[in-house]
């Protein structure tokens, strides 16, 4: 579904590209129906947690500092892809890899969370709201981002205390997700390819450079998470929690807060980190 996705949404950009307002709205459902599924009961923090998020979080920031000084929309790029939270698919890969499914799932919870603070606070001081007072941008950025990250989880949660039944029932069609997925891929396709084609030739050198930077991204990830979970005997879960990303939601955070060019970096994402799990899944299946 992904190649076909991002075909649809390449060949149709114009008309897709026009959507990307629904592009906050599905992101919330997905969320709302992904977490309607989970048990918050069993959720369970681990040490391991406290290194992923650590790397998330204060890796995206040294990772910007550190290339920014050279070219600005290229260290976006690469930051996003970083700083960019848990993909809502983590735990189904996981499962495939025989891994352990609940504490990917406690970590994608926990790193929404994160984002949802720490996602405000960064692009207020390097994003597009940069040229506005700290307050005012912060404010700015927090209603949005807040509410789509965080509010999900509240109302599911305060669903599943005072009418466990009906969070059950809509959590059995948690698989919807998966197509609302699929639709918000074509929409950031469309908008992306949208936007290369209206920039002058100049700014190629930086994309191929973003593509470049989110690759070394994501193998960094997926092996530095996979050391981490090995020290607390959960690699798999490790390497996912780390390694695969919401990259529909960093595309359209990079698109709305950040350089527009910078959204290459977590579109390119989607191809590598789908190239690496389908590796992992066939070795796996190889193994059996």
């Amino acid at each position: 579904m992904m190649p076909i996705a991002m075909t649809i949404g390449t060949v149709f950009y114009p008309f897709f590209g026009g959507l990307s307002v629904l592009t906050p709205y599905l992101i919330f459902v997905m969320l709302f129906l992904t977490y309607c599924h989970l048990k918050f009961t069993d959720i369970r923090l681990s040490r391991s947690h406290l290194w992923l998020i650590g790397i998330q979080i204060i890796g995206s920031i040294s990772i910007y500092m550190l290339i920014n000084p050279y070219n600005t929309a290229l260290a976006q790029g690469v930051m996003i892809c970083v700083l960019a939270s848990t993909g809502t698919a983590a735990p189904v890969v996981t499962g495939m890899l025989q891994g352990n499914v609940a504490s990917v799932t406690a970590y994608s919870l926990i790193s929404n969370l994160a984002v949802a603070v720490a996602a405000p606070i960064i692009f207020s001081l390097i994003g597009s709201y940069n040229n506005m007072p700290f307050l005012d941008s912060f404010l700015a950025i927090s209603q949005r981002v807040f509410f789509l990250l965080f509010v999900p989880i509240a109302l599911a949660f305060l669903l599943q205390k005072i009418a466990p039944r009906t969070t059950s029932k809509i959590g059995s069609y948690s698989g919807f997700a998966f197509y609302l997925w699929t639709l918000a891929l074509c929409i950031v396709t469309g908008k992306t390819v949208s936007f290369i084609l209206s920039q002058n030739s100049n700014t190629y050198t930086t994309e191929i450079l973003i593509a470049f930077g989110a690759l070394m991204m994501c193998i960094g990830q997926f092996l530095i998470g996979r050391k981490i979970g090995k020290r607390y005997n959960d690699t798999v879960a490790g390497g996912q929690s780390l390694g695969q990303k919401n990259t529909i939601l960093a595309i359209w955070m990079a698109q709305i807060y950040l350089n527009p060019i910078a959204s290459i970096g977590p579109g390119s994402y989607v191809l590598w980190q789908n190239m690496i799990n389908s590796y992992q899944v066939w070795l796996k299946r190889k193994s059996l």
